[in-house]
């Protein structure tokens, strides 16, 4: 039975949280998507206020929507998406956003296979503008992981998910402030295309 909303998901711990979008990952890839909350009711419910369980921090390809990867519904996931799941201001203040005004306990970072950013760092490839500062980013993960056995760009993108949670960590005094009393637990995972199956790395 799928829990009910607003109320009954407030203040839902960050390893229950963390269980609820496990458990819509294993539907997704049995093919038992239940597409929870995605009825006009829901969208009615949620008119003056949200209260989502947990905040995603991901990647913008479009091959990993996480509503969708996670079997989740309307207000159910605060998520903020860019390219190669890079970390800067924007991203870190709504990150500061969701856990001051929306009480959030778990803060998942979720990198995923076959990511175009990772392999353009790994590459090489020449780039320009605002583009060339988010693959200056994946560059340190390229770099670290270069001499490890096994496929690169899985290691360069698991990597790439640990370097951007010790920036939360540590570029914000309020992330900190949450992680150091114990409210808010950030997580590191990777999404498989092959699969479908998302594995907790950090």
């Amino acid at each position: 039975m799928y829990p009910l909303p607003n109320k009954l998901m407030e203040n839902v711990s960050a390893d229950d949280a963390l269980k609820l979008l496990l458990q819509g990952n294993d539907r997704f890839i049995k093919g038992e998507i239940i597409n929870p909350y995605q009825v006009v009711r829901r969208r009615k419910e949620i008119i003056h206020g949200q209260r989502p369980f947990a905040v995603l921090i991901g990647c913008s390809d479009s091959r990993v929507p996480p509503e969708i990867l996670f079997d989740q519904g309307l207000g159910d996931i605060f998520v903020i998406r860019a390219a190669g799941v890079t970390v800067g201001n924007v991203c870190i203040g709504s990150l500061e956003f969701a856990l001051e005004h929306l009480d959030v306990n778990l803060v998942l970072v979720m990198g995923h296979q076959y990511c175009g950013l990772i392999e353009t760092a790994a590459n090489g490839d020449d780039v320009h503008h605002h583009l060339g500062s988010l693959v200056k980013t994946a560059s340190k993960a390229v770099e670290n992981t270069k001499d490890l056995p096994g496929d690169h760009l899985e290691n360069a993108t698991k990597e790439n998910v640990r370097l951007l949670i010790e920036t939360l960590e540590t570029k914000s005094p309020t992330i900190e402030k949450y992680i150091n009393n114990g409210k808010v637990k950030i997580v590191g995972c990777y999404y498989s295309l092959d699969t479908g199956k998302v594995d907790i790395i950090a």
